[in-house]
This record gives C-alpha cells, structure tokens and sequence, in this order.
C-alpha cells in the first residue's frame, strides 16, 4: 500500500510518538506500506522543525531536527513532484500532497479539515483519504500491529 502522509501526520510518527501512529511506523518498517514523498514535503517538515514550539518539543525529548529528518529519510521515498491534480485543495499549501496521492493512487493520511474535505472527490479517481490508519486498515480487512520508538528507525536502518 503506497501511503502519502502529510506534515501533522509526520511529526506524529517521527517525533511526537503518538500511538496512533504506531501500526503506520510497523506497516512501514515491515514493507507492508511505503512512505511516498517528495523533496518540497522534506522541505517543509524542514521548515515546520524550525518553529518555536516544535524546537521546545524537541528539546523535552532530547532529539534534535536533523534526527527527524533523518528519519524521514530512511521511511520516505523520495519520488519527482507529480501533475497537478483535477481535485483542488482550497489550501494551495496542502495541494502537492493530494496530487501525488492521486498519481500513485496512494492514501493520503491527514488531519487537515480541508484535505478530508477532498475525500469523496478524490475516491472515485483512485486516492483515499483517510484521517486515521485504523480507518485505512479497517476498510482493507488489517488490524493495527504494535511498533518501536520513532527513534529506533535510525538504530534499525529504517526499512
């Protein structure tokens, strides 16, 4: 299952450690998923990294930008940016990740009120939406499995 996850979606699985993002981290690390991205999207975890409250984040957990990045970059595969898609966003920002969602007929994981709002737009052409993995697994007949600290990606070598 080819996976599109926007940059909320990311810092959950490669910082925040939210249990949510638990089964993705495993369906990533075992093959079951793969983690489609582009440079901008790096470009813009990159940016987010910057922001005050997320450096705070940062230093409770001891971690540091380019540890979430390197993460990044053993999950993530980097593909060129993809053609603009018939469905637009109505935040221009969150556009690139529908448009590679739908050329890779992937689904796109976000919290983002206005990439759900895309959904039903988005399904008859090949891309899901999905706010939760569960929600992903659930429609595909997959329980969620158990996984490691977003940390052990580096230890492990990623995928």
């Amino acid at each position: 299952m080819n996976l599109v996850i926007d940059t909320n979606w990311a810092l959950d699985l490669l910082l925040f450690d939210e249990p949510a993002a638990a089964s993705v981290r495993a369906a990533l690390q075992t093959g079951q998923a793969r983690w489609l991205a582009t440079q901008g999207m790096r470009s813009e975890l990159a940016r987010v990294l910057t922001y005050a409250a997320l450096q705070k984040q940062l230093a409770a957990r001891h971690c540091a930008a380019e540890q979430v990045l390197a993460a990044f970059d053993n999950l993530a595969r980097l593909l060129p940016a993809a053609p603009r898609a018939p469905v637009l966003c109505s935040d221009a920002d969150d556009q690139p990740f529908i448009d590679l969602a739908l050329a890779h007929q992937a689904t796109l994981l976000t919290k983002d009120r206005r990439v759900l709002a895309t959904a039903r737009r988005l399904a008859p052409l090949g891309a899901r939406v999905a706010q939760r993995w569960n929600a992903v697994n659930e429609a595909r007949g997959q329980t969620a499995n158990k996984c490691f600290h977003s940390q052990q990606i580096l230890k492990s070598g990623g995928v």
